[in-house]
């Protein structure tokens, strides 16, 4: 039977790898890049699976003062779009990390 400073000392261990993990994990995040695009590929947004926004590109035929409004509603889009796929992206390396944790169902670690 092992002792509890063994047990212990294995605790603080296997925190220390899933720390290192996670940080592993975040700084892989913030080089996978995802793209929303929003009328028809007119606007496309390029961000970071953490949702940092990397870039934005809009057509030129969408550079008309009168349709300021239909360029802000797309713009809108792509981010949203955009965010939605940095999540996903985010949740499946997240989930190829915790999967061999204990974890409950429906628990989510603070990213």
């Amino acid at each position: 039977m092992k002792s509890i400073e063994e047990m212990m000392k294995a605790a603080q261990e296997a925190a220390a790898t899933v720390q290192a993990q996670m940080q592993e994990a975040q700084a892989k995040l913030d080089s996978v890049e995802v793209e929303g695009v929003s009328g028809g590929g007119l606007v496309r947004i390029l961000a970071s699976a953490k949702g940092r926004i990397k870039s934005i590109s809009i057509d030129d035929s969408l550079i008309v003062p009168s349709d300021k409004q239909m360029l802000e509603d797309l713009l809108a889009a792509a981010f949203n779009d955009a965010r939605e796929k940095a999540d996903a992206a985010s949740n499946e390396e997240m989930g190829k990390m915790t999967s061999g944790l204990p974890l409950p169902p429906g628990f989510k670690l603070p990213f």
